[in-house]
């Protein structure tokens, strides 16, 4: 009967439901320390995916005591046994950038080069690309790191962007469209001179040298998750207080790297999520303007900055340091969902004679029991603090929780407690093997 058949047909996608995709997000304003965790369990996992976001991002890795900076490539990539996936709301770093009245492309050389000569070419499977991602834009030399990461999302939202299945496909026609975009900005720029057809030149020979690592990001994903059994992880970038809908707008990033992300950035349906990881460094950092209202514009912050290497791996600027803010935190987890939380950095709060803790916000003496979306707003509050004693004890060398200090402990449960996540690694140092695992 028909209804025997829909018991069937149930059934069947019930045991089909393939391979979960575990995550790792940030839960502040980015350079928590991501690239650190994926690079950890990227060490047990068949494909590592990035899915939203672009060479904005700044993922630093030490393995083996030398330090890798990745910025558009998965972190993951250093497992040489692993598939490194680029999911289709990546904006690709070959980008046309108006400076100067000139029209140059800008590349990531360095990191292309460096990671196929140490990685790829050792690699039993390789590094690919989505079909759909934005590859292609005319940008105005603007906004916060200057990758052109913010106009090409407008671009692609104005259904004017290419993408890399047009450079795959007619290259004549690819060309056409190449050539209207380029007159559309010199309307906009009448100033603008570009020589077309070098670019055109130097686009075709790109054209074929990454073809054979093109793949259409949906059966790329769907193969993955229901084919053989395998760990598949996926690498956010920025975090979610620079969500494009979520965080702390208009100083946000152009893309969703809230867990919902993941969804739309690999073209995987959310039944397919697995385990969630935040990761949050000890403290707070933040690049750029906006609010902030942990931070320390005094001794405490320098210390933080100095003793954290606090410098943006993408844009080189110092960040701003302040205290360990939860109200984000959990603002972040009931995005997200977390399943377990990475705290980084604690070693940089082992001088300090005492640590706070910004548990809540104040408006005239009221607590506010929500996260403020209006940024006017979230710059008035007062923070309300619970304050620790330091340890005043070096963690660099702890490899186990019973290494770590009683204070230490202390703090960590804390800030476990409070958010009502559990805390699965603790951060001591840069290398893999600095990360306590506590469970």
């Amino acid at each position: 009967s028909h209804s025997n058949i829909n018991s069937a047909a149930v059934k069947r996608a019930r045991n089909d439901s393939g391979n979960k995709v575990s995550v790792v997000l940030g839960a502040q304003w980015g350079d928590e320390g991501k690239g650190k965790v994926v690079d950890l369990l990227a060490t047990e996992s068949a494909v590592v995916c990035r899915c939203q976001g672009g060479n904005n991002a700044g993922h630093t890795v030490v393995v083996d005591e030398k330090e890798y900076d990745f910025h558009l490539l998965p972190s993951g990539i250093i497992n040489t046994k692993c598939t490194s996936f680029i999911g289709e709301k990546q904006s690709l770093a070959v980008q046309f950038r108006i400076a100067r009245n000139k029209l140059k492309i800008y590349r990531k050389k360095s990191e292309l080069r460096e990671i196929n000569s140490k990685f790829i070419e050792k690699s039993q499977n390789a590094l690919f690309f989505g079909s759909f991602i934005t590859m292609f834009m005319l940008v105005h030399s603007i906004g916060t790191t200057k990758k052109g990461i913010g106009p090409t999302y407008a671009c692609k939202a104005s259904r004017t962007g290419l993408r890399i299945c047009d450079l795959m496909a007619d290259f004549s026609e690819f060309s056409t469209r190449v050539k209207n975009l380029v007159l559309q900005y010199q309307s906009m720029y009448p100033a603008l001179k570009v020589d077309v057809e070098s670019e055109l030149k130097k686009l075709k020979d790109y054209a074929e040298r990454i073809r054979p690592l093109v793949r259409d990001g949906v059966y790329f994903m769907y193969d993955a998750i229901h084919g053989l059994p395998k760990k598949i992880l996926v690498e956010g970038a920025n975090a979610a207080l620079l969500d494009i809908d979520f965080g702390t707008y208009p100083f946000v990033t152009s893309s969703n790297c809230t867990v919902g992300g993941v969804c739309t950035g690999l073209g995987i349906p959310p039944a397919n999520i697995g385990d969630v990881y935040g990761v949050s460094k000890a403290y707070t950092t933040r690049v750029g303007i906006g609010a902030f209202p942990t931070e320390q514009l005094n001794a405490v912050g320098e210390l933080l900055q100095t003793r954290g290497h606090e410098v943006g791996v993408t844009t080189g600027r110092k960040r701003r340091c302040g205290w360990l803010d939860l109200v984000i935190l959990k603002y972040a987890h009931m995005i997200n969902g977390f399943t377990a939380i990475a705290l980084t950095k604690l070693d940089i709060l082992d001088v300090l004679d005492e640590i706070k803790v910004g548990v809540a916000y104040k408006i005239n003496g009221k607590r506010v029991p929500y996260f403020p979306a209006n940024m006017e707003v979230l710059q008035k509050v007062e923070v309300e603090y619970e304050t620790f004693s330091g340890w005043k004890t070096d963690t660099s060398a702890a490899r186990k929780w019973s290494d770590l200090p009683p204070k230490a402990q202390n703090y960590i449960r804390f800030v476990e407690n409070r958010i009502g996540v559990p805390i699965k690694w603790v951060g001591v140092g840069k290398s893999r093997e600095c990360m306590i695992q506590m469970f």
